[in-house]
């Protein structure tokens, strides 16, 4: 062990999925994580390349613990994988962990992985699955959470996309669909805050309003959105900062959500 594990009393939430993922992957996490921001939550993930970094990092910038259970040893030295050294060294920092049964300076093999997956599952009272083909390694951690009695979570995809198929394999055999952070904070038993179950009135919206929530069908970035508004980029700047103060629209790192 590395750093501090999650505090007394909190809820831990392990984020796994596929380390090849669509663009879908990145909008899902930072908008569930960041949803779930203000309750004692912590996201535990693996370290690897893909949805885990994704996870680490968005509960980093959303101020939630993070326990990163690598599938090597904890040592800088044998860390795996490299590139995610940093990263490592910024969880520590934050007041997050970093936690293996291998020995300190173990050098990850292709079973340390699959090995450690339990020990995720285990940890956790609920594991988020987000994008897995049909034969992707999160599978194993899927099939753990069931094994032992946790909450299985997974975020519905594109039914034509191969990354969908792992997810909804589960989501047939009775996983718990999620599609919005009230949904996670349910499923781990914690009492809904106020703010989080307020609701914009949209018939209250103007019609320069409803063009900016149509064009957010899906997060979009600051300069996608000033090009597609039918206006000056004064009035679109200030169309967009207008509809964030009442809370119609939020931004996460650089997109744009409708609330």
């Amino acid at each position: 062990m590395r750093g501090v594990l999650p505090p007394q009393g909190t809820k831990c939430l392990a984020v796994v999925g596929s380390r090849h993922y669509t663009n879908y992957a990145p909008q899902v996490i930072e908008y569930l994580i960041h949803g779930i921001k203000n309750y004692p939550i912590s996201i535990i993930s693996g370290l690897a390349i893909g949805v885990d970094s994704l996870a680490h990092k968005s509960a980093l910038t959303a101020g939630l613990h993070t326990l990163a259970v690598p599938g090597s040893g904890i040592s800088d030295e044998a860390l795996y994988p490299r590139q995610n050294l940093s990263l490592a060294h910024k969880i520590l920092e934050h007041g997050g962990g970093l936690l293996s049964e291998f020995e300190s300076h173990f050098k990850a093999t292709p079973w340390s992985f699959p090995q450690r997956n339990r020990i995720m599952a285990g940890l956790s009272d609920a594991v988020l699955l987000i994008e897995a083909t049909e034969k992707s390694g999160t599978l194993i951690t899927a099939r753990l959470t069931v094994d032992y009695n946790r909450e299985l979570l997974v975020v519905p995809g594109n039914i034509f996309s191969e990354n969908s198929k792992g997810v909804h394999q589960f989501l047939k055999l009775g996983a718990t669909p999620i599609t919005h952070p009230n949904d996670i904070i349910i499923a781990l038993g914690l009492t809904l805050e106020n703010e989080t179950m307020q609701i914009p009135n949209i018939h209250s919206l103007t019609e320069d309003e409803n063009v900016v929530l149509a064009i957010l069908s899906e997060p979009r970035d600051h300069d996608t959105i000033i090009r597609l508004l039918p206006y000056t980029p004064e009035v679109s700047l200030t169309l967009l900062m207008r509809m964030e103060l009442s809370g119609h629209i939020h931004e996460q790192n650089g997109l744009f959500y409708k609330t």
